[in-house]
């Protein structure tokens, strides 16, 4: 069995990064600079902004379902970057935070999660897609509680 990781498509979060702050304001989002290498995770790249990049911190609908598990948050995107896959492999935003793996039936209804280590993230990860319920698994970072990206069978 094997698994893709994939962050969120840039097209969508492009016309942000050519608004004010005014107008990133009624979108509510907002434009900041990272003050370190570590502390932006990027959900387009998977990987954290560097000390002195512009990012917008945004609102961000991650589990579009009508369950009671829909689920939006802020996420952070960075501009002119691709997006990132990683096929049975872990991003570099996961390593060193503690994350928590959300496993999702075909209905959109939670199933089963597991918690800990970005770095154990591949056993978690195998351990969800083992049970035949789960059709997809939703990262998030654990402390503040926001999507990380989406995994699925591969």
């Amino acid at each position: 069995m094997t698994y893709k990781i994939t962050g969120l498509d840039p097209a969508p979060f492009a016309p942000l990064f050519a608004m004010d702050d005014a107008e990133l304001a009624a979108n509510n989002a907002r434009r900041i600079t990272a003050t370190a290498d570590r502390g932006c995770p990027c959900r387009i790249s998977l990987d954290d902004a560097k000390a002195g990049e512009a990012v917008i911190l945004l609102h961000h609908v991650s589990h579009d379902v009508e369950t009671p598990f829909r689920s939006a948050y802020a996420i952070y995107v960075r501009d002119r970057v691709e997006t990132a896959t990683y096929c049975d492999a872990l991003p570099p935003a996961f390593a060193g935070r503690t994350m928590a793996f959300r496993g999702f039936d075909d209905a959109g209804m939670l199933a089963a999660a597991r918690l800990g280590p970005g770095e154990d993230g591949d056993a978690a990860i195998r351990d969800l897609f083992a049970d035949p319920r789960i059709a997809y698994i939703h990262a998030q970072y654990a402390t503040n509680g926001c999507f990380a990206a989406r995994i699925e069978r591969n």
